[in-house]
C-alpha cells in the first residue's frame, strides 16, 4: 500500500482508520473520502487530502483514484445494524450497491480492496460458541445480508477478475475516539460514557447476551495486517473471523466496577437490539486468521477498561479519584 483512500472516513472506524494509516504511510497520501454533510474536520482535515466520495456514484470513486493515484481502497461505508433495520432499502444501496460500484472501480485501476463484514454476517442457525471460519451463514437482519452478500460479492471479484480483495469479521468495537452510531454492540461504549460520567447506565441487553467484542486499536491494526499479508499464504479472502474477547453486560459491569466502586447498572431493554443480539454468534473462532496471517489481539478485557477510563477521564476532564477516595468508595 502507498495511496490509499478510505471511503466512510469521518464515521466510526474511518476516522481512527485514517489517522493510523497517515501515521504509518506518511510517504503517501492517505485521503479521508467523505459524503457532503459528513466533512472532515480537525485534525483529520489538517493532516492530510480529503476529497469527496459516496459511494452510490461511482463516478467520484474513480475520480478520487484518478487524482491520487489510488492502489488501496477502505470501503467502511455502512449503516449500522439498528439503523439498518429502520432503513432497509438504504442499508441495501450503501452496502451492496456501493460495494458493487467499489469493485468495478477496483477492477478497472488495478486497485486492492478492503471492506469489513461483522458478526452480523452469522444467524441463528450458526454455531453460537467458537462460531467456525466456515459455516452456515442465514443473518435475519438486513445489515447480515449485506455483509454476508459483500463477502461472495468480494471473493467473486477476487476470483473472477483478480481484484486483490480482503476482509475481516469485526467484532462489537470498542473506542473512546468517536461516539456511538448505532449499533447492537454499542452499548459496550455507551456503558464507559455513563461510568466515567458518573451516571446510571441503562442497558438495552438482558443478562447472559454474549457476543464478541474487540478494542478499536486491535481492530485497526487488524484492518492493516490483512491487507499486508503475504497473499500466498491466505487460503481464505473474505472474510476472516477475528476475535479478543466474548462478555456478557454483568461480566463488563463487573470489570468496570473493580475501577469505579459506585458505578450502577440497570436494565431498560430495547426488543430490535435484544432480537438482533440472540441471532449474533457468542464467541468466534479465529484459528485461521491467526494461521494464515499471524493474526493475535493484544487487549483483553482488563487491559481496554483500564485504557478506556483513562482516556475518558481526559477526554471529559475528570480527573482521577485519589488512593484514599478509592478505598472509601469500595467500603460503601
Amino acid at each position: 500500500m502507498k495511496n490509499i483512500l478510505i471511503i466512510g472516513a469521518t464515521g466510526q472506524i474511518g476516522s481512527e482508520l485514517t489517522m493510523r494509516l497517515r501515521n504509518e504511510y506518511p510517504e503517501g497520501d492517505v485521503v479521508a473520502g467523505f459524503i457532503k454533510g459528513a466533512e472532515p474536520k480537525g485534525i483529520l482535515l489538517e493532516s492530510g487530502p480529503s476529497h469527496e466520495v459516496d459511494i452510490t456514484n461511482p463516478m467520484q470513486i474513480a475520480e478520487a483514484v484518478d487524482k491520487y493515484k489510488i492502489d488501496t481502497i477502505y470501503n467502511l461505508a455502512a449503516l449500522l445494524s439498528a439503523v439498518a433495520e429502520a432503513k432497509p432499502q438504504l442499508a441495501w444501496k450503501i452496502g451492496v450497491g456501493g460495494l458493487y460500484n467499489t469493485l468495478e472501480v477496483a477492477r478497472e485501476k488495478k486497485c486492492a480492496v478492503f471492506t469489513p463484514s461483522s458478526i452480523g454476517s452469522f444467524g441463528p442457525g450458526t454455531p453460537a460458541d467458537k462460531t467456525p471460519q466456515d459455516t452456515i451463514q442465514r443473518p435475519k437482519t438486513i445489515y447480515g445480508v449485506t455483509k454476508v452478500t459483500g463477502e461472495m460479492l468480494s471473493d467473486y471479484y477476487a476470483h473472477r477478475f483478480g481484484v486483490d480483495t480482503r476482509s475481516v469479521r469485526f467484532p462489537g468495537l470498542i473506542s473512546y475516539v468517536a461516539p456511538p452510531g448505532g449499533g447492537t454492540t454499542d452499548y459496550a461504549v455507551d456503558i464507559y460514557y455513563s461510568a466515567v460520567k458518573g451516571e446510571e447506565f441503562k442497558c438495552p441487553l438482558k443478562p447472559g447476551t454474549f457476543m464478541d467484542m474487540m478494542y478499536m486499536p486491535d481492530a485497526l491494526r487488524a484492518a492493516i495486517e490483512i491487507m499486508e499479508a503475504d497473499p500466498t499464504r491466505l487460503i481464505h479472502r473474505n472474510s476472516f473471523n477475528i476475535a479478543s474477547m466474548s462478555f456478557d453486560p454483568e461480566i463488563i459491569a463487573a470489570k468496570i466496577k473493580e475501577h469505579i466502586p459506585g458505578f450502577r447498572m440497570t436494565y431498560e431493554l430495547d426488543p430490535l437490539r435484544q432480537k438482533i443480539a440472540d441471532s449474533w454468534p457468542n464467541s468466534l473462532d479465529d484459528s485461521c486468521a491467526r494461521e494464515e496471517w499471524d493474526w493475535h489481539p493484544e487487549y483483553g478485557l482488563e487491559e481496554m477498561t483500564k485504557d478506556m477510563i483513562s482516556h475518558l477521564r481526559e477526554k471529559f476532564g475528570i480527573p482521577a479519584p485519589s488512593h484514599q477516595e478509592s478505598e472509601v468508595a469500595m467500603a460503601y
